[in-house]
């Protein structure tokens, strides 16, 4: 295959058909993303919430004393914006699914934890999450889901910085793009005045 139309650039994302087998796997984890993306739209439906809404009582169930979450850490633990994540969350404590209380540690903060009702919902919801998790998950042995679990926290911890990176190439590739058809243009503006002095002749 032709470098110049090569997707990636790394050895190790390559082999002998250049960049097929990765493009493969980007078609695959596309195809699973949508059933993952259906399957949570189905589950907040049941629950009566938004997906986000459901990811968020979903985070602060699995939250410890040890590890009380506020509004900071369940923004970091779903990648989503603080401001995002606070209107969410005032909609649920209006909703009488989650509750806040002052931050035994630091009186800046609060922690939130789920009300008796959020507990409800949620154990109504898990009849509904155990046959559907286990039939998208229950193809991969212990050591596998293992494995993609490891490999998926690290990939969703840099793509951050790989979106950061593809706005400053984007930039770049526009920015000279931009300078190319500037040249162009004077080029051609300089010659048009020495065509029209010939045609005067």
């Amino acid at each position: 295959m032709i470098d110049a139309l090569l997707t990636v650039s790394k050895p190790d994302l390559l082999d002998k058909n250049g960049d097929r087998t990765f493009r493969g796997l980007l078609y695959d984890y596309f195809a699973f993303g949508r059933s993952l993306e259906s399957a949570r739209e189905t589950f907040a439906s049941f629950a009566g919430l938004s997906p986000t809404q459901y990811l968020i009582l979903i985070a602060i169930k699995n939250s410890t004393a040890e590890e009380p979450m506020g509004v900071n850490q369940v923004a970091e633990r779903l990648y989503l914006s603080g401001a995002f994540v606070t209107n969410e969350i005032n909609k649920l404590v209006s909703d009488g699914l989650l509750e806040k209380s002052p931050h035994p540690g630091d009186g800046r903060r609060v922690q939130l934890a789920l009300t008796q009702h959020g507990v409800d919902q949620l154990i109504s919801l898990a009849a509904l999450q155990r046959p559907v998790n286990d039939a998208l998950f229950g193809v991969l042995t212990r050591e596998e889901f293992k494995v993609l679990s490891q490999l998926l926290s690290r990939l969703a911890a840099n793509a951050d910085s790989a979106l950061k990176l593809a706005e400053h190439v984007q930039a770049t590739l526009k920015f000279q793009e931009d300078q190319r058809a500037s040249g162009a243009n004077l080029s051609d503006s300089r010659k048009k005045p020495r065509a029209a002095l010939r045609n005067s002749r």
